[in-house]
């Protein structure tokens, strides 16, 4: 059966073996329920012992045992694992030496494999370096470079000896680089000179210099770069260590990483991720990734957005192998290098599949090692997901959303359950939620709030008010419980499963990176073109990844629409991100707004999906 319009029908359907070979499968035995549903009521109604057997499953290390799972005398702020001790790195690396951990590959079609074993010699070596260069626990670190394998090893290296992680994403304009250098002042920041990208070297290392970076420490892959005197290439910085370093433990909330995700203004908010988020990756990758130690999984990201975090996680905790690609998940040499390494579980965005769809540029390679993909970080077209699948010979599709907040999902889908594409068949396990209308009742349309608590769910933001951006205001629920905001919206279908409406507030996500409406308006109005301008994202009618709409009142009529547009994408693709592209100009003369005079962004999508 085909997705067609607006189609609810599964088009998938798991067989016998998927079905016996599911880690949920698994579950459902060992925690006596009948079915799939059993387990997510039990992993809500007995959240403490669903979480309890799923660390004892894993065996995961704690240094010093908890005295409860889950202590909820603060609503807001859980406190998970209480009264103990660990290092979620000790977690990560309990496969055997022997054991692929990530195998690498570029655009040029080289490959280069890296053992469990060799992981840890080579964390081993980063962490004594570091701490050779008085990096000491609670220092800040920045990474901002490729999904690498030596990404891969500082990211665990830097949290082993109690430091933190900034993440900044390195496709970020100058200008954004420096607003969350200023939020979070980093000691060292690692970096590489330029990134390849399908034959391009474009400069990472000048933008951090324009960034008035701190000292850096600089991966080249190219012969021709002059260093500052503070800073240092990765050569000599990583001399030989002969001392192991043995992991610091600490309480489960101590930040492990700082990651940013952008609000309703034009700062963005920077989310701590702690020992406990990681547990969360890793949960949501066992029961709904089906990830087994044999996998291989590709996802293509950075440690810059959240997925790349989650894939460390999710990988190492199940002791699966990541496949990291050093190029452009467009070109064809990313398709050959699916084919060569055997991924078995690949990650997109539908932004990606959309571009693969239109060109067809992966249908000359065999990806019949592929037994799922999972799909994140906008909203998916039926079509192109269907097309998506049929590149694996129709292999299921796991919708998974979340956000940098989550640590995760709150809504995905299963190897157990019927596909459907573009939609989600369960909330996340250990997760509740409600859809509800603009009164606060319970409606099949309408705003998600999450029902907390929830493993993974951030408690505190470094630069803003937590409670005011996620509770202030806002009523119980219909069963009188917690509400906490995400901003999402969803629509429930008659078969029980969901699928995605977009946002509610002034957030969207363009080609898989979450912005808001400040952020781009801010760059604009800048430009000193316009008298007023808003920035709003738009479901396409066959749903589908975001687009950004640009309404404007001009100052004066002298450049035609098609300058100002070209003008507008030039803009953003400078300051802000040269993934983020203008779909549409609507040159207005007045804006609505409020009583307040706060523009009506909601009016604005009528206007413009009625145009």
């Amino acid at each position: 059966m085909s997705a067609t319009k607006g189609s609810t029908y599964p088009i998938w359907y798991p067989d016998d073996k998927t079905i016996a070979h599911a880690n949920i499968t698994q579950a459902l035995t060992m925690l006596s329920c009948k079915n799939y549903s059993e387990l997510w009521q039990y992993s809500t109604d007995h959240l403490s012992d669903f979480i309890d057997y799923f660390i004892k499953l894993k065996k995961i290390p704690f240094a010093k045992p908890y005295s409860a799972v889950l202590d909820t005398s603060s609503a807001t702020h859980p406190i998970w694992f209480k009264n103990s001790k660990l290092n979620i790195t000790d977690s990560c690396l309990t496969a055997p030496d022997e054991k692929l951990a990530i195998i690498e590959g570029d655009e040029n079609g080289s490959l280069q494999t890296y053992s469990y074993g060799e992981l840890k010699l080579l964390i081993k070596q980063i962490t004594g370096n570091l701490k050779r260069l008085q990096i000491k626990s609670g220092d800040a670190i920045a990474i901002a470079m490729p999904m690498t394998v030596l990404a891969v090893a500082a990211y665990l290296a830097i949290i082993k000896i109690g430091a933190k992680v900034i993440a900044i994403a390195d496709s970020l304009a100058t200008e954004e680089i420096a607003t969350r250098l200023k939020i979070i002042k980093p000691k060292l920041i690692i970096t590489q000179d330029y990134i390849q990208r399908t034959n391009k070297h474009l400069p990472l290392y000048e933008k951090f210099i324009a960034a008035q970076a701190p000292s850096l420490l600089v991966i080249t892959t190219q012969n021709n770069i002059t260093l500052r005197k503070k800073d240092l290439t990765w050569e000599d910085f990583l001399k030989p260590v002969a001392k192991e370093t043995i992991s610091h433990k600490t309480f489960p909330q101590a930040t492990t990483a700082i990651l940013f995700s952008s609000g309703t203004t034009n700062i963005p908010k920077a989310i701590p991720w702690d020992h406990t988020t990681g547990l969360k990756c890793a949960l949501d990758g066992f029961f709904h990734q089906d990830i087994h130690p044999n996998d291989r999984i590709c996802w293509p990201t950075n440690l810059g957005w959240m997925m790349g975090h989650w894939l460390i996680y999710a990988a190492f905790i199940n002791q699966a192998s990541i496949a990291l690609f050093n190029g452009s998940p467009l070109s064809e040499a990313f398709g050959k290098f699916i084919e060569q390494t055997k991924v078995s579980i690949l990650g997109v965005v539908p932004s990606m599949v959309k571009i693969w769809h239109a060109t067809k540029c992966m249908e000359k390679f065999d990806w019949s090692s592929i037994r799922l993909f999972s799909s994140t970080g906008e909203s998916s077209n039926p079509y192109d997901i269907e097309y998506l699948m049929s590149l694996a010979s129709h292999k299921p599709v796991i919708e998974y959303c979340g956000g940098t907040e989550i640590g995760g999902a709150y809504i995905t889908s299963t190897v157990v359950q019927p596909n459907i594409p573009s939609c989600f068949s369960t909330p996340a396990l250990g997760n509740r939620f409600a859809v509800l209308d603009e009164n606060f009742n319970l409606s099949n349309r309408g705003e998600v709030f999450l029902c907390p608590p929830a493993l993974g769910l951030s408690t505190t933001l470094l630069n803003k008010d937590h409670f005011e951006v996620y509770y202030q205001g806002l009523p119980t629920g219909p069963q009188h419980e917690l509400l906490r905001r995400h901003g999402d919206c969803l629509e429930k279908l008659g078969n029980g499963y969901y699928r995605a409406l977009g946002r509610n507030d002034d957030t969207m996500k363009l080609g898989g990176i979450k912005t808001s409406s400040a952020e781009i308006e801010k760059v604009l109005h800048d430009l000193n073109l316009f008298q007023e301008v808003a920035a709003i994202g738009v479901t396409p009618p066959d749903n589908g990844p975001t687009l950004l709409v640009i309404f404007a009142v001009i100052l004066n009529n002298k450049l035609s629409v098609i300058e100002l547009k070209e003008i507008i994408q030039q803009t953003i693709k400078n300051k802000l991100n040269p993934l983020f592209k203008a779909h549409d100009l609507k040159l207005v003369d007045e804006l609505p707004k409020t009583a307040s005079n706060k523009i009506i962004r909601k009016e604005l999508k009528n206007i413009y999906d009625k145009m």
